[in-house]
């Protein structure tokens, strides 16, 4: 009976370090949102430049107005915001249902982890737009994220670094594929994502 009592308070303790150095709120669901919303959001993409008489699977190299970059990029940043919000939707009801904080320490180290590579490529990608080097940008937001999600594994779920190197991997392989970064961006940010946050949810829930 004693050695039956002393695993269960190891295990007990291992559970409390385990809660106090991770992360582990964060929802599967939040993912399934997000990369219903990239799919959304590359369909949409798609239309807008069939209205704008470009064919994208021609493969030709084409010029974008002005106007088109910023409806571009007000698409992208939408989707953005739709992503943030839904996992802050869903993972603050999850850490509430199990009673957690949402915003403690090692949330705030979560956070700097994944920013740092995140911001980077953000700049990074800012200055491909002003030089119009638009064909880059698809493989760049893959890999940074890849990148981000991979350095955040050490405050959140483990399982996170496998979405982080599948990013990577489709971000290399979108540079030797210049000119479809619209697919390699629905499959990294949508397929991706979905097949994630179902696994996670399954998983976790």
């Amino acid at each position: 009976m004693e050695t039956k009592n002393y695993h269960e308070d190891l295990s007990h303790i291992r559970s409390m370090m385990e809660r106090s150095s991770r992360f582990i709120s964060l929802s599967g669901l939040s993912g399934v949102v997000a990369g219903l919303a990239a799919l959304i959001g590359a369909v949409y993409v798609y239309l807008v430049l069939e209205r704008e008489g470009i064919n994208y699977f021609e493969g030709n190299r084409n010029f974008f107005a002005p106007a088109l970059v910023r409806e571009l990029t007000l698409i992208g940043v939408v989707i953005l915001v739709v992503a943030i919000l839904s996992g802050y939707i869903f993972t603050a009801h999850k850490s509430k249902k199990k009673g957690l904080k949402i915003w403690d320490a090692t949330t705030k180290r979560l956070l700097t982890t994944f920013a740092v590579p995140l911001v980077t490529g953000g700049f990074f990608c800012l200055a491909l737009l002003s030089s119009h080097l638009f064909v880059w940008i698809a493989p760049v937001t893959l890999i940074f994220y890849g990148l981000a999600l991979v350095s955040a594994e050490r405050y959140t779920l483990p399982d996170i670094k496998y979405l982080g190197y599948c990013e990577i991997i489709l971000g290399l392989l979108a540079l030797f594929f210049l000119g479809w970064g619209l697919v390699f961006w629905a499959v990294g940010f949508g397929v991706l994502h979905i097949v994630y946050g179902l696994i996670m949810h399954k998983k976790y829930k």
